[in-house]
């Protein structure tokens, strides 16, 4: 066990810089602002979205610029098959006495990918009832967030880990465009596009990164862990959600096109959810219209799109990103008069999407209509700035 957490830990005997890894300057900002309380800290999102590196920047900060002592900042992967007959109390003991830390003592607790271990909630309830201690954890599953167990509640704050927008992906493909060259910047736009966010796939190119990706997901996270024996089925169903990403779908049209009950169906699209390969869109309006209505999905990723459907259909993959980009203000979309709008915010912003188009007169006269705190129209990669008045 000793062996096993030094190798996790390097800081304890050397001076550590992670010198090749690019910061993602708006998360570490949030989580640098967390330090400050005591809630315990929960990243969530894809697969490989980039939560360790931000885990490891984080503990690199506490140390060189906190001046916190390396031995009192633990981390580990808790999906380490050496870890998994051990509770997370347990290592926590274990650590303490590794280095002579009392529980008067402040640690800083560092834990990927925590839903491995059972009971993990009631364990982190305990360390934070019970000692001084910083937790920050991470997970792929958003069983987190869904978990009925009450143990948390109120004692912990979600910070979710998107792929990067396309501000950081000029950052990561270390492209700089200057004011002379902005003509240039829809065609770095258009790859962005193509190839989406995940930090890894950027950096190196390779798209069977994407695939593996994907195929980690639906085989692990999801077949095996809900012993879902159909495969086929599921790589199936994930296909048709991308070619229908940003429309309306139905659970029953969906259910016969792939010959499954249609609570299966239903089952299957929360769990690509609960993976957050998928974004579902409720429709805006009252319970019942909200509960019944058809939903819209929006692929979590670009990249991950035109993985499975080719890079066709900009205008749909514009909607796609702008919808990555409102996320937090949990957009819905408007259905009324026979005619649909894109996103309604949580806060009453009005948002339609026409990528180098124009809307209809019918969506035109819905669009003035519609009460809303404001109202944006969205047609080019200049208009994305005007998103920035949502938040305000």
């Amino acid at each position: 066990m000793e062996e096993l957490f030094y190798r996790y830990n390097p800081w304890w005997e050397e001076q550590i810089h992670f010198k090749d890894i690019l910061p993602r300057d708006r998360y570490l900002k949030a989580l640098e602002y967390q330090l400050n309380s005591r809630s315990v800290v929960v990243l969530t999102g894809l697969r490989r979205v980039g939560k360790t590196t931000l885990l490891k920047i984080l503990i690199q900060h506490l140390i060189t610029e906190k001046n916190i002592d390396p031995a009192r900042i633990l981390y580990l992967s808790l999906d380490d098959y050496q870890l998994g007959k051990t509770t997370i109390l347990e290592i926590v003991e274990f650590y303490r006495k590794l280095h002579n830390l009392s529980f008067k003592d402040n640690i800083f607790l560092f834990f990927d990918e925590i839903t491995y271990h059972r009971d993990f909630e009631q364990q982190l309830k305990n360390l934070y009832d019970s000692q001084n201690v910083k937790i920050i954890v991470s997970s792929s599953s958003a069983s987190v967030i869904k978990s009925r167990k009450p143990f948390l509640t109120g004692r912990s704050v979600l910070l979710e880990i998107l792929p990067l927008d396309f501000d950081e992906y000029l950052v990561f493909k270390n492209i700089k465009i200057s004011k002379s060259n902005q003509h240039l910047v829809e065609g770095y736009f258009e790859n962005y596009l193509k190839h989406g966010g995940m930090p890894e796939y950027v950096l190196q190119g390779d798209i069977a990164h994407l695939r593996e990706l994907v195929d980690d997901i639906l085989f692990k996270d999801i077949a095996a862990f809900h012993n879902i024996k159909r495969i086929q089925e599921l790589k199936d169903y994930f296909l048709l959600l991308m070619e229908r990403a940003g429309k309306m779908i139905s659970l029953n049209k969906i259910s016969k096109i792939l010959s499954i009950a249609p609570d299966t169906a239903k089952r299957y699209l929360q769990l690509f959810s609960d993976t957050y390969l998928i974004d579902i869109v409720p429709r805006y309006g009252k319970t019942n219209e909200t509960l019944l209505s058809p939903k819209k999905v929006y692929a979590a990723d670009l990249g991950i799109r035109t993985l499975f459907t080719g890079f066709r259909d900009k205008g749909s993959l514009f909607e796609n990103y702008v919808y990555l980009k409102i996320k937090t203000l949990e957009p819905r979309y408007v259905y009324a008069d026979g005619q649909e709008l894109d996103f309604f915010t949580s806060n009453k912003v009005l948002i339609e999407v026409k990528y180098n188009s124009e809307m209809t007169d019918k969506q035109s006269r819905l669009f003035k209509k519609l009460p809303a705190r404001k109202k944006i129209l969205i047609k080019n990669i200049h208009d994305l700035k005007l998103l920035n008045h949502c938040k305000n």
